[in-house]
């Protein structure tokens, strides 16, 4: 399987962020990749504390997720990305922060609503989002099960391990990691870890600096760095084998020996 991992900073305008995601995917191929990753918050930035994210939020059926069906129908391809879902059944004026996965056909096959809300470092995301259930989202990307994770997740290893006990043999992380002291040892170490102690492939993909890490990256089950970006906006392309996660698991069968539940 071929992956494109697109990093790239949006923006507060999500027309201008339909218009970066053309431009980024149009310099790919139709047919040249099985699965396109664009970071958490794709559709639209975060901004301040001040900014009305519920004001810009869309239903799944929206315009941006159609947006990313043409985008996939073009490419024959998957692509997963962050939106602001418009919360029908959760709190009226903060949305969730949603992640579509859309398939060749440009449908809507999965979407996960993150469940850990980034209340840490001084921020407070549930001021302005609402959590997800606690239901891990496993979907069929190219005939590989692959979990869902975004951003803060990536800290809660039972979330991911509680995927691949679901049969996930791979995990797409999306996300806006902040800048800061320490943060991108963090990001890189956590999303290492998350592919060692799982073994299995972790396609994460971030936002650039100044605001954010970067470092966008795809780590192999034995915890090997595939691909990695830089800070700036960038395109990486990745190989993942299917049958590479099946021989690790042979090497290391550390999930066969776990004791504890």
């Amino acid at each position: 399987m071929r992956a494109a991992l697109v990093q790239f900073a949006s923006d507060l305008d999500v027309e201008a962020n339909t218009a970066s995601i053309t431009r980024l995917l149009a310099a790919i191929e139709p047919q040249s990749v099985d699965l396109v990753v664009l970071p958490e918050a794709a559709m639209c930035d975060f901004g301040p504390p001040s900014f009305d994210v519920n004001a810009v939020s869309q239903p799944l059926d929206g315009p941006f997720v159609e947006f990313l069906g043409e985008q996939a129908q073009r490419l024959d391809s998957f692509v997963v990305a962050g939106i602001f879902e418009r919360s029908a059944h959760g709190h009226p004026d903060r949305p969730f922060n949603t992640l579509v996965v859309v398939d060749p056909a440009g449908q809507l096959v999965a979407h996960y609503r993150k469940i850990h809300l980034f209340d840490s470092f001084g921020y407070r995301e549930s001021d302005r989002f609402t959590s997800g259930p606690a239901t891990p989202t496993v979907v069929s990307i190219a005939g590989e099960p692959w979990g869902l994770l975004t951003c803060y997740d990536v800290r809660f290893p039972e979330l991911a391990r509680t995927l691949v006990d679901q049969g996930a043999r791979g995990l797409i992380l999306p996300a806006a990691w902040l800048a800061g002291p320490n943060k991108a040892f963090q990001w890189e170490t956590l999303v290492r870890a998350r592919a060692i102690e799982n073994v299995c492939p972790v396609l994460a993909v971030g936002q650039p600096a100044p605001r954010y890490c970067g470092s966008s990256l795809a780590i192999d089950p034995l915890g090997a760095t595939l691909a990695q970006a830089g800070t700036s906006e960038e395109v990486v392309f990745v190989e993942i084998d299917p049958q590479a996660t099946l021989d690790a698991r042979q090497t290391n069968p550390a999930l066969e020996h776990r004791r504890l539940p």
